[in-house]
């Protein structure tokens, strides 16, 4: 196969990205929108996106959410070509599994397995109806590598999301739309900073000692840093694209080699 013009890749490909205002789902829409596809992202409230980027306001954690952001979607491009699910992380307390309530669990499920689940049952019939598509689940290397003291509902819920996309993509795989998941390690986000934050104010260390704490609990990153949401999009964007036709099933880690087993 040969090489696809970057700045065309995807011109007349229609792409669902959820979290895509923000950290890692901001740079895959990005990345799509400079391949030329036409994209449709979703926020809980006002928020800003590359230009041309249609926004539905939907809280993908809430039952009807998805529903909401899947109608959006397919009343503006006719389809969905692309579907990459970026939305999740954590808001429990650290503790241990004493603190989290039933509460915590729930929320937890709902928006980092549930979001998944119900927009794919949304999306993935007109997929399969049009044989063939492209879906992305972004998962974490914490489904093994769970941290005790603060996310143990949020490594839980991304380790169901990894088993039901393989589940997903046996189903899936011969009525032509592929499946893959991508599992980061640390990426430096918003969302990883507020995670540091959390963890000071628990344990009233400051943010350095916060920081140490996380990279000790993953046994460190050999390459010495976080990942940068461009680089987590860019593996997203190679996996959805014709490129990548022949993968299928599989689970790619971006974590900087903190993952200390094969």
């Amino acid at each position: 196969m040969s090489l696809q013009n970057p700045s065309s890749e995807f011109q007349g490909r229609r792409v669902v990205v959820t979290g895509g205002t923000k950290g890692a789902g901001l740079a895959t829409v990005s990345r799509f929108v400079a391949g030329g596809a036409t994209v449709v992202t979703a926020a809980r409230g006002e928020a800003t996106a590359p230009a041309g980027v249609h926004v539905v306001a939907a809280d993908l954690s809430a039952p009807d959410g998805p529903a909401r952001l899947a109608q959006a979607a397919l009343a503006r491009m006719g389809g969905v070509d692309i579907l990459v699910h970026v939305v999740g992380g954590s808001a429990s307390p650290s503790g241990g599994f004493a603190a989290l309530t039933e509460d915590h669990w729930a929320a937890e499920l709902n928006l980092n397995l549930m979001s998944a689940v119900r927009l794919d049952r949304a999306l993935l019939p007109h997929m399969v109806g049009q044989g063939a598509g492209a879906v992305i689940h972004v998962s974490s290397i914490q489904r093994k590598l769970p941290l005790p003291e603060s996310t143990i509902a949020y490594a839980a819920s991304k380790a169901a999301l990894s088993t039901y996309s393989k589940a997903l993509s046996k189903e899936l795989g011969p009525k032509g739309v592929r499946v893959n998941v991508v599992s980061p390690g640390w990426i430096y986000t918003e969302a990883s900073e507020a995670l540091v934050k959390r963890i000071a104010e628990t344990t009233g260390g400051d943010l350095e000692a916060a920081k140490d704490s996380i990279l000790q609990a993953l046994g460190g990153i050999p390459i010495g840093r976080p990942a940068d949401p461009e680089e987590v999009a860019e593996l997203i964007v190679f996996l959805a694209s014709a490129r990548a036709g022949a993968i299928h099933g599989a689970e790619y880690v971006i974590d900087g080699g903190a993952t200390p087993t094969v």
